[in-house]
């Protein structure tokens, strides 16, 4: 999993993409420039979702989980929760609210949550709670934003119980360039307009456009399966939907 290793005993961390420098400079600043900018930018992420999806990401998100065989009963960790748009699905799925746990970075985003499960503040690479926890693990449009993917990996393999499953949720910018090049004017100019013009923050719709460009630059997904696997998970695969929407998923 790792691309490479200095000193005897040190691996390097498998990052998600390329540094965008043009965001924050040295790519040391990755960090506190993306958890910055959740921050700031929180009171209108639910707004931008529901716009980039046409409204219809509700629904998807409760049949994915249901995919993997979420269900009343179960305990669920929803990784990088943000304003907990996943957890608010989980909880339909389960019947039960207290049973979902959401942790992500950014204070922000868990204050603007309108949830009523547990939340924790948190970091991907060092996760919170006990091993052997969770029957399932979720990780929503966010996987892009991690410090490491293989130290993720690992720790999302610690907090599940024997048999828990994980789920991924990603959007996979397409190879081929036409179907690339319209999803980037969609994604990477029409939703930042509109949020610039619902917002008035430019901030706001510069989050929306670094979205983009780290879905754009992401690792492809043979890296994301290869990771789950070293990380330990059995039965990994992916699922797409419409082209660009995948479903990664393993089982502990």
């Amino acid at each position: 999993m790792a691309e490479g290793a200095g000193e005897v005993g040190e691996v390097k961390p498998v990052v998600p993409h390329p540094p965008l420098e043009k965001y924050y400079g040295d790519p040391g600043h990755r960090e506190e420039y993306v958890r910055e900018l959740f921050d700031e930018t929180a009171p209108w992420y639910d707004w931008a979702v529901r716009f980039m999806s046409f409204g219809s990401g509700g629904w998807y998100r409760r049949e994915a989980l249901k995919r993997i065989g979420l269900k009343p009963g179960m305990r669920l960790l929803d990784l990088a929760t943000g304003t907990g748009v996943v957890a608010r699905a989980a909880a339909e799925v389960t019947q039960d609210a207290r049973a979902i746990v959401g942790i992500d970075a950014s204070i922000g985003m868990l204050a603007s949550g309108r949830t009523h499960n547990p939340k924790v503040h948190g970091a991907a690479e060092r996760i919170p709670v006990r091993s052997n926890t969770f029957d399932a693990l979720t990780i929503g449009f966010a996987l892009r934003h991690f410090a490491d993917l293989g130290a993720a990996f690992g720790e999302c393999h610690r907090a599940l119980r024997p048999g828990g499953r994980i789920l991924i949720l990603e959007i996979t910018a397409p190879e081929r360039r036409v179907p690339r090049a319209l999803l980037g004017a969609y994604m990477g100019t029409i939703v930042p307009a509109a949020m610039r013009v619902r917002s008035r923050s430019r901030r706001a719709a510069e989050m929306l456009r670094y979205y983009w460009e780290t879905t754009r630059d992401c690792v492809r997904p043979e890296v994301i399966v290869d990771g789950l696997r070293a990380a330990g998970f059995e039965d990994v695969k992916r699922k797409v939907e419409l082209g660009i929407f995948s479903e990664y998923s393993g089982t502990k």
